[in-house]
């Protein structure tokens, strides 16, 4: 089963990304290095509750 996460910059906490993630397979939380507005660089994205 696939659930909708949110994604927020870890610097800022703005939530600028949405993804699915597979909850079954994946049982931790997402991180993933992505493009950041706000703070104008790639940085680190984790998942909200």
């Amino acid at each position: 089963m696939r659930k909708k996460v949110i994604l927020a910059c870890a610097i800022c906490n703005s939530r600028n990304y949405s993804t699915n993630k597979n909850v079954s397979a994946q049982d931790t939380r997402l991180e993933v290095k992505k493009y950041c507005k706000t703070c104008s660089k790639h940085t680190l994205h984790r998942e909200t509750k």
